[in-house]
């Protein structure tokens, strides 16, 4: 098993990688809840993380979760990633941000270098890129772009299941070639 020692960060926080533990998952929790409420676009879709799914990925060595910690040990943030060959460019290992979150009161002392120590961490293990996603609303691409990140992609979503449902082509036809006669 890994070890990352921890670093010392502004404020005495403890910056470091930990493995996805039930334990980790307890203190996660809270956060995750009080992350989705604040950044989610579609907040009548219920929070419901696959511990299962995250579990299978950090057996199999594709997980990197990243904390911060105060001094006495309390969880303010965490980061998220999914880190393997990429499907496009099988010689390159990279890394997508799954999600990224301090507490607010933290932000503005440890956000920049919390991010910094992933890319560090990350780098460190051969990963050649890395990808973050940005929330529109909730927009903290100024602070990765200062750090030498590039906007390569924006990200488009649609519901489709507060749509009325379109009828099918058959359908209309029928009720055209109906109405000819």
């Amino acid at each position: 098993m890994w070890t990352t020692p921890l670093l010392l960060s502004f404020m005495g926080v403890h910056l470091a990688r930990e493995p996805l533990t039930e334990d980790l998952w307890c203190e996660v929790l809270p956060l995750l809840f009080a992350h989705w409420k604040e950044i989610a676009h579609y907040q009548d879709i219920e929070l419901t993380p696959d511990r299962g799914r995250y579990a299978t990925m950090e057996k199999a060595g594709l997980l990197r979760l990243f904390t911060a910690r105060t001094p006495e040990g309390l969880l303010v943030g965490y980061a998220c990633f999914t880190v393997a060959p990429s499907l496009h460019y099988a010689q390159s290992i990279q890394a997508q941000q799954d999600v990224v979150y301090v507490q607010p009161n933290m932000r503005g002392a440890i956000g920049r270098d919390f991010l910094r120590f992933c890319t560090a961490e990350l780098a460190g293990e051969g990963v050649q890129v890395i990808y973050h996603h940005v929330k529109a609303k909730h927009d903290f691409g100024p602070l990765l772009e200062r750090d030498g990140f590039e906007l390569v992609d924006r990200i488009y979503a649609k519901r489709l299941d507060l749509q009325a449902p379109r009828p099918e082509r058959r359908e209309r036809a029928m009720r055209a070639v109906g109405s000819a006669g």
